[in-house]
């Protein structure tokens, strides 16, 4: 991000900001929108969702007023509009892809299904596509990738999120020459595989999310997720389905994640991703080097002796960070986070999390029925799982599953009518 600030204060004096649509305004929505009105030479254009009542407090709550912005659903009011400075809310997705104005879109739905419409309309307008929805881009990155990058858009995941923020430490840590060892992300509680939105209803309005967001969290699933994305961005791997999750402290991480010949926990070496309960909101990476020169300035550094270091980033902004995602994307042509060529490396797949009859539908991530857990790939092809983001509402079971069981293919019925169920026909079709 070194000299951002100054490329967009340019724009700033310019007048000529970068027209950015959000599409969801949730929690993470709402606070993207505050800050991008706040930053030089952005603008959140356009604001999106189901329901219209966020976008106005989205933007009443950012300092504008009722004569800074039109309600509309109709594209052609939209562009007139925009064409004359103000803001557009509005229930229509759509828009926010397909605006003459708008150079970049954000998705912030968190919904797999939504989030692979949003992609594909913003790409097939030539608009840059900033995934905060790290559920579509782990069933279907790298067929979003290939369609951005033929369309000769970006395509790239958030700045803020917990994938975004580990690859920087990743880049930075190799740009220097240091060999990762280990990265990862921490978590604030234990994994609860029971929970659901009903049980979570109380704390998720104390928390100001919703049941099924705040669901995601405590089963687990949101940091399966969020592994598979930094997997998939490095080529590291779960050393364990689903990895370990010690708890532990940052200072105790050089030792801990070492093969367990060295008395640490990894079962299998190196080059794996991994969460620890007791250090978030913070990331890491570990870090190595067999040069004696280097190991003697770590040391004088305080980094500690060695053979690993851990370089950890104590926090992770979420969507506040997310506007610099999208103003790499337009005024660098730069992606912060993609799922590397050739495929994905890992997967979030889907788990019984009660038993269940045929004939029962499912929900997805954040319900009642499924959670997700990290494998890689090829052990989902082996087992012939199901990618947990192409379940949905529609999703039914044709036969028994026992709680704990994973959830195969032959046991259930997809939406065919799904996008991203048919994206990830086409994605596996062309990546294996």
């Amino acid at each position: 991000m070194l000299r951002m600030n100054y490329k967009l204060a340019e724009l700033e004096e310019k007048n000529a900001p970068i027209m950015t649509s959000i599409i969801g305004a949730g929690q993470m929505g709402r606070g993207m929108t505050s800050q991008m009105i706040r930053m030089k030479g952005m603008k959140p254009a356009v604001v999106a969702d189901i329901n219209i009542d966020n976008v106005i407090a989205a933007f009443e709550n950012s300092g504008l007023t009722k004569d800074d912005y039109i309600i509309t659903n109709k594209l052609s009011e939209a562009n007139t509009y925009l064409e004359k400075g103000k803001y557009i809310a509005t229930e229509n997705s759509e828009i926010g892809a397909k605006a003459n104005l708008i150079q970049a879109a954000v998705d912030a739905t968190g919904v797999p299904e939504v989030g692979a419409k949003v992609a594909i309309d913003s790409i097939n307008e030539g608009k840059h596509i900033c995934m905060l929805n790290v559920e579509t881009d782990v069933v279907i990155g790298p067929m979003l990738k290939k369609l951005a990058d033929n369309a000769g858009v970006i395509y790239t995941g958030s700045a803020g999120d917990e994938p975004g923020a580990v690859k920087e430490l990743y880049d930075f840590a190799t740009a220097a020459g240091f060999d990762v060892r280990v990265i990862g992300k921490g978590k604030n509680n234990a994994i609860d595989l029971d929970a659901n939105p009903t049980s979570l209803a109380e704390y998720a309005a104390k928390r100001g999310v919703s049941p099924k967001m705040q669901t995601a969290f405590t089963d687990g699933t949101k940091t399966m997720v969020e592994l598979t994305a930094m997997a998939n961005s490095t080529g590291f791997i779960p050393d364990i389905r689903g990895g370990h999750g010690p708890e532990a402290e940052v200072k105790d991480l050089p030792n801990l994640f070492r093969p367990t010949s060295e008395g640490g926990i990894l079962e299998n070496g190196y080059g794996k991703v991994e969460w620890v309960n007791g250090i978030a909101p913070g990331v890491f990476v570990i870090i190595s080097s067999d040069l004696p020169f280097v190991k003697h300035e770590m040391n004088y550094l305080s980094m500690g002796e060695g053979p690993n270091w851990v370089l950890y980033r104590p926090y992770h902004l979420c969507s506040l960070e997310t506007p610099l995602t999208v103003a790499k994307a337009v005024l660098d042509n730069i992606s912060t986070l993609v799922p590397m060529d050739g495929g994905l490396v890992c997967e979030t797949v889907a788990v019984a999390k009660k038993d269940l009859k045929a004939g029962d539908m499912l929900d997805g991530i954040g319900g009642y029925t499924v959670y997700g857990t990290v494998d890689t790939h090829q052990n989902m092809l082996n087992d012939n799982a199901v990618p947990l983001g192409v379940i949905t509402k529609n999703t039914k079971l044709v036969k028994d599953v026992k709680k704990g069981q994973t959830i195969t293919y032959d046991m259930v019925a997809l939406d065919d009518n799904s996008l991203i169920v048919q994206l990830r026909k086409l994605q596996d079709r062309f990546f294996g």
